[in-house]
């Protein structure tokens, strides 16, 4: 399969997107959500989706729907292990660091584990215990598990009643489906986490950007043509909307309504708020009407490629970085020294391309060394 260079591109944006974010800088805050009340979160869920439905879809098209769902769940395990080496350092190395120079934000951010350590390291193991900054791998994991029998069902079925559930999940999360399940649940586990520190984002919400991904990588997996332009008083509307939530997160700020905080289940980010899904898909019809055109006109963004194309470790690699950051320097502070900000900013960079170019060149090698062998055996 020939990969998707503006897929990668586009990953690769959002991971510089969330890095700039989430490393504790004066740089932080004006990264934050740059388009409108979305952040990069939304589209890497997405494109992650789009490329799993792409490739899991043509996997079961060249072997079978036994071989497409144990190659979800092999990624899953990835995903876990990746998970669970995370939290044993966030426990370990950034609670040592972290806590000999005494910084709020760490003690913030390990608050359960400090009170309850071996509870929150299997309920961590047991990917109910979700750290912040540690968890949307979590959701990753359940998301692959669950993801053949939603791809299965498409093919089979069609996609209609699959993406109308999942609308319908998404409706039933804004009016606290999670937590309720979870308060059901709870009861019968002997983890008793807290439902606050079981993660940020609201899964029931969250699936409907990954299914939403996952519909759209099989349909163009299977599509014979490529498909049809959306009408233009559509492409005009989703203008309208994107236009409407820049100038607004610019003008205002990131609360969408600060004297009334009451709204701001409209924009959550969390729970996917109606008004924030709605600019979501503006974006998206956008991007999909003048994404690659736009990128056919630049020159080719090879240093974005390579990190969307080594997304998982990259990932990975820019959680330790800001974790490392926050427990050595803290929260970010606006009278600390400019020279330090972008010291951050530049080492954590520094180490993304670093891992970026040595996964790429392991995955070229092993490609290289799976043909040989391929060929051997023919031979």
């Amino acid at each position: 399969m020939q990969r998707m260079w503006q897929i990668d591109v586009a990953r690769g944006l959002m991971l510089v997107l969330m890095t700039i974010t989430h490393l504790p800088t004066r740089f932080s805050e004006p990264a934050g959500q740059p388009l409108g009340f979305v952040s990069a979160a939304e589209g890497f869920v997405l494109l992650s989706a789009f490329m799993a439905g792409l490739v899991y879809t043509q996997r079961m098209q060249a072997s079978s729907i036994a071989a497409m769902r144990s190659a979800f769940w092999q990624r899953a395990l990835k995903l876990y292990v990746c998970q669970a080496t995370l939290l044993v350092f966030l426990f370990t190395v950034i609670a040592a660091v972290g806590l000999r120079i005494d910084h709020p934000a760490v003690r913030n951010l390990l608050d359960f584990y400090l009170q309850e350590p071996v509870r929150a390291l299997l309920g961590g193991l047991a990917l109910v215990y979700n750290p912040p900054l540690l968890d949307i791998l979590p959701l990753y994991v359940l998301f692959m598990l669950v993801s053949p029998v939603v791809l299965s069902a498409g093919l089979r079925g069609g996609w209609t009643p699959i993406l109308l559930a999942s609308l319908a999940l998404w409706l039933a999360s804004q009016f606290d489906l999670s937590e309720t399940l979870y308060a059901a649940t709870l009861a019968r586990t002997p983890l008793h986490v807290p439902y606050r520190e079981t993660g940020a984002f609201d899964t029931f919400a969250w699936q409907f950007v990954w299914v939403l991904g996952l519909w759209m990588g099989c349909e163009h997996a299977l599509a014979e043509a490529p498909p049809p332009r959306p009408p233009r008083w559509m492409v005009v509307v989703a203008l309208a909307v994107a236009l409407a939530g820049f100038v607004w997160r610019h003008w205002i700020g990131q609360t969408a309504f600060p004297a009334h905080p009451q709204w701001s289940y409209l924009f959550d980010k969390w729970q996917l708020g109606p008004l924030r899904l709605i600019e979501f898909m503006a974006l998206l019809l956008l991007a999909m009407r003048y994404g690659t055109a736009l990128l056919s006109k630049l020159p080719r963004p090879h240093w974005l490629e390579s990190l969307g194309r080594a997304s998982l470790p990259v990932f990975c690699a820019h959680l330790v970085v800001v974790l490392i950051a926050l427990a050595w320097f803290g929260e970010a502070n606006a009278q600390r020294s400019w020279g330090i900000d972008i010291g951050i900013v530049v080492g954590g960079f520094a180490v993304l391309f670093a891992v970026a170019r040595i996964s790429n060149e392991i995955d070229a090698w092993l490609a290289q060394r799976s043909v040989a062998l391929r060929a051997h055996a023919r031979s």
